[in-house]
This record gives structure tokens, C-alpha cells and sequence, in this order.
């Protein structure tokens, strides 16, 4: 939740793909016990993001306590889920973390960094894993025109990250999750794995 006095930081889960190579959308695929969809909303409100908005697409999705809206044209790929998510932010949040349903080994520190890093000044800040960027990702309210006008196909907000490196604050992140993608069968069973490894 925000710090008292400041305003909110909302969470974006892009959520509305068909997951073609899994066989169904990635939403609603099981690891662990839980839906991916419910690991990540888990993870933002874990994290501090609040509101939280779901952007929904190929499956239909029933969720408690997140503003769910749903991409007609998902299909087109994650640029217009990322335009619709950031357009139903509710108004007085200074910014946002998106996160990806089909990352579910990210962890909610991640999250807090960003959050934290945002409080400190930053207006783009990035999850990296190694020194590698990745997700999460924290966009202020002042960038979305931009970011929304850039997102098309299936890159989000890499357009705009790379039309700005300035303004990007790099979070180092690798002790709190790994931003591994599932995208495949295999996918599931190797995350599968490196979950159960995972110390309790």
C-alpha cells in the first residue's frame, strides 16, 4: 500500500493471451496449486501495488478485489493489453508496475524495490536480474501517453524504454525471484521443478 501521504502506485497485470504453445491461455495454467493469474495478482498486492488492474483477453477470468477489464483486441498481441491496463488505472495513482502473468517465479520484493525506487525519484524503473533488464516494470503516470502511443505488436513498453534510456533506473533484483518466461510444456515442467526446490 502507498505510504501515507503519497499517492498510490497501481499494479497492471497483463493477463489476456492465448498461450498458443501451451495448448490453452496462460492465465489459467497451474503451478503450484495456483492459477497464473492468481500468482500474479499475489504478487503485486504482495508487493505493495494497489489498485490492482487485470487485463484479461483469450480466457475469461473471474477475480475478487482487482479491476478487471478486458482487451478486444488482445490477440494483436501485449502493446494493446498494456495500453488498455494503463488506461483503466484509476485516477490519483502516480504510477505503475506491470508485471506479466507468464513470469510467475517473480518474487514481491521486485515489486517493493520498484515501489521504493519510484519514492526515491525515478519515473521509469526496471527489474534486472543480474544486470540484465527484465520485469517488473514501473512506468509514471507523466510517461503513459508516450508509452501508450509506442505499444503495438507483442513489445509492450520496449519501445519506449529504448527511446529513453535516461530515464531508466536499473533495480537489481536477482535475490528476490527469477524472471523466467512459460511459455511451453517443458516450460511448465522445468518451472514446476524449480518451484518445488524452492526452501519453504
Amino acid at each position: 500500500m502507498a505510504e501515507p501521504g503519497r499517492p498510490p502506485v497501481a499494479g497492471v497485470l497483463l493477463a489476456a493471451g492465448s498461450g498458443s504453445r501451451l495448448g490453452q491461455p496462460k492465465a489459467l495454467v497451474e503451478l503450484g496449486g495456483s492459477r497464473l493469474v492468481d500468482r500474479g495478482v499475489g504478487l503485486l498486492r504482495a508487493g505493495g501495488a494497489g489498485p490492482l488492474v487485470v487485463v484479461t483477453g483469450a480466457a475469461a477470468l473471474s477475480l475478487s478485489g482487482v479491476i478487471m477489464v478486458h482487451n478486444l483486441d488482445w490477440a494483436s498481441g501485449m502493446g494493446s493489453s498494456l495500453a488498455v491496463g494503463l488506461r483503466a488505472v484509476p485516477d490519483g495513482c502516480a504510477a505503475a508496475v506491470i508485471a506479466l502473468v507468464d513470469q510467475p517465479l517473480i518474487g514481491a520484493g521486485a515489486v517493493r524495490r520498484l515501489i521504493a525506487a519510484h519514492a526515491a525519484g525515478a519515473t521509469v524503473a526496471v527489474a534486472a536480474y543480474q544486470g540484465q533488464p527484465r520485469n517488473p516494470v514501473l512506468l509514471a503516470r507523466e510517461h503513459w501517453p508516450e508509452v501508450i502511443s509506442l505499444a503495438a505488436g507483442d513489445v509492450g513498453a520496449r519501445p519506449f524504454l529504448r527511446a529513453h534510456p535516461d530515464l531508466i533506473t536499473l533495480v537489481e533484483c536477482a535475490d528476490t525471484g527469477q524472471p523466467d518466461d512459460l511459455d511451453t510444456p517443458a516450460d511448465l515442467a522445468r518451472l514446476t521443478r524449480m518451484l518445488s526446490a524452492r526452501p519453504c
